[in-house]
């Protein structure tokens, strides 16, 4: 019985891993955009992040895995904020490409800043949310962050449904597209905090490639 309680507590591991895998090798193909640190630094936390999700699901007792999810992929953020910063300092004037890049540059770094934006967001939502799916797993779920359509309106949702990697994804996808909730709210000041952050991200993005497109695109 317990075997059966905790297989539907924990969720598939593949498309958090998906995600960060397809992002991080469109971020490899795009030339002239802005590296933070070494590339071998990004693959040693891309691989701590991915390891620790691979072993929560083929392992039988990941108690201690999905701790060590939980680190690594709070690390992980924190490398693609720095890449994010350095983008964005490039992208207001701290040059650190030849100026016959500079056009591809602003392009190419104004995408990655987008599409890492809502990869960090949405692996942060997945793990602070109640707890995270650690606490969630083992019964420990706190008070949500985020109020999804389906709690509220329990006649429309499967009766054991609880939010997933996926609806986080749409979530930060939505947060960086509109710059507002849209029919996720945000309960708690931490939530509401990090979306502000995004949006403001995704804003600033948008706003430097307007001002600066004008200059430097032929």
């Amino acid at each position: 019985m317990s075997n059966v309680i905790q297989e539907s507590r924990d969720e598939p591991r593949w498309p958090p891993v998906a995600a960060i895998l397809a992002v991080s090798s469109l971020l490899e193909v795009l030339p002239h955009h802005v590296h933070a640190m070494p590339r071998w630094v990004s693959y040693a936390v891309l691989a701590a992040a991915i390891v620790p999700m691979i072993m929560v699901s083929v392992s039988t007792d990941n108690a201690i895995w999905l701790r060590i999810e939980h680190i690594a992929i709070m690390l992980l953020a924190s490398v693609y904020a720095g890449n994010t910063a350095a983008e964005l300092g490039d992208m207001v004037g701290i040059t650190v490409h030849p100026p016959e890049t500079r056009s591809v540059s602003l392009l190419t770094s104004s995408f990655t800043i987008w599409i890492t934006n809502v990869l960090t967001f949405s692996l942060l939502y997945w793990q602070i949310d109640s707890g995270g799916p650690s606490r969630i797993a083992r019964g420990m779920a706190r008070t949500p962050d985020w109020l999804f359509p389906q709690a509220s309106a329990p006649e429309l949702a499967e009766p054991d449904w609880r939010p997933l990697y996926i609806d986080y994804l749409s979530l930060a996808f939505n947060t960086a597209t509109a710059f507002s909730p849209t029919d996720v709210l945000p309960l708690t000041r931490r939530a509401k905090g990090l979306m502000m952050l995004e949006s403001a991200i995704a804003l600033l993005t948008l706003v430097l490639v307007a001002a600066r497109a004008v200059n430097v695109i032929p």
